[in-house]
């Protein structure tokens, strides 16, 4: 069995550190680098409810997209939510490594492993990363649709492809609006508007669409939007990064037994459907 240290080397070498945003926390949290590794759990947050998981897996590793501590801390008592966490998972001998925006823009990144879940076609980045020659890093996917269809087909095919949560799919647009081409960006996007217009593509799948940025983006142009849950569109990196190790691992014959958490982390947990006004129904 590989050390915790050899196999950091690996996750490190997939998502160099130093590719994370300034502002990022990524890298291990807790851990005891001459540890053995033998079982690792991939999952989107480090929350207690995984945590619990990773215990009663008998993980000695815990992989997770979202950080424990993204804007640092002076205590990890137990008496607070991440301090029980990490409390529970040193207790029981199971180190936390993070992979945020340095998972986001790698080859393949987390924009990669949504766009594989929906069935598009990568053509490229939707924002390169101008230290890649090879043009294929960089945050967010431009995408092909295999074949035309309208917008509000699109919705529903998301529906059925992602994880299921209490928000499900909302779209923006004229739902028969014939779509061909498709930016996607897995976790909080509305920040790109820009990017996605100079892109050039007929609708925009990402999460956490403001009122506001997303009003003036349908005034900008007549780009679709198309809004998941954030969780939804970063799960699908666990399954492409938990392969990613099974692949290294066997490549250096550790032996490793990867598992991904179904654990649903999203926050929502309930939709009521709004029922239209008596002047909108006969639209």
């Amino acid at each position: 069995m590989p050390a915790l240290n050899d196999v950091l080397a690996a996750l490190d070498a997939l998502w160099p550190p130093e590719r994370a945003e300034q502002w990022d926390a990524v890298g291990t949290v807790c851990g005891d680098p001459d540890a053995e590794v033998s079982r690792v759990l991939f999952a989107v947050d480090p929350v207690q409810e995984v945590a619990d998981e990773a215990v009663r897996l008998g993980a000695d590793l815990l992989i997770t997209h979202h950080p424990l501590y993204l804007r640092g801390t002076t205590t990890v008592a137990a008496s607070t939510f991440k301090g029980r966490v990490v409390h529970t998972l040193i207790k029981n001998d199971i180190a936390l490594h993070v992979a945020h925006t340095n998972a986001d823009r790698a080859d393949p990144g987390v924009s990669d492993a949504l766009a594989g879940a929906l069935g598009l076609r990568i053509t490229g980045p939707l924002v390169p990363d101008p230290a890649d020659p090879a043009g294929r890093r960089g945050l967010g996917r431009v995408c092909e649709l295999d074949r035309p269809q309208t917008l509000r087909e699109f919705a529903e095919h998301a529906a059925e492809a992602l994880p299921a949560t209490a928000q499900g799919i909302r779209a923006a647009g004229d739902p028969d609006r014939v779509l061909r081409t498709v930016a996607v960006c897995g976790g909080s996007g509305d920040s790109l508007f820009a990017e996605v217009r100079a892109a050039g593509v007929d609708a925009y799948l990402t999460a956490d669409l403001r009122h506001h940025p997303s009003s003036e983006a349908r005034e900008h142009s007549d780009l679709a939007l198309v809004d998941a849950a954030h969780w939804a569109t970063e799960w699908p990196w666990t399954e492409q990064a938990a392969a990613q190790l099974d692949e290294i691992s066997d490549r250096n014959g550790w032996g490793l037994r990867t598992h991904v958490s179904r654990t649903v982390t999203d926050p929502w947990t309930a939709h009521a459907q709004a029922h239209a006004p008596a002047h909108a129904a006969s639209l």
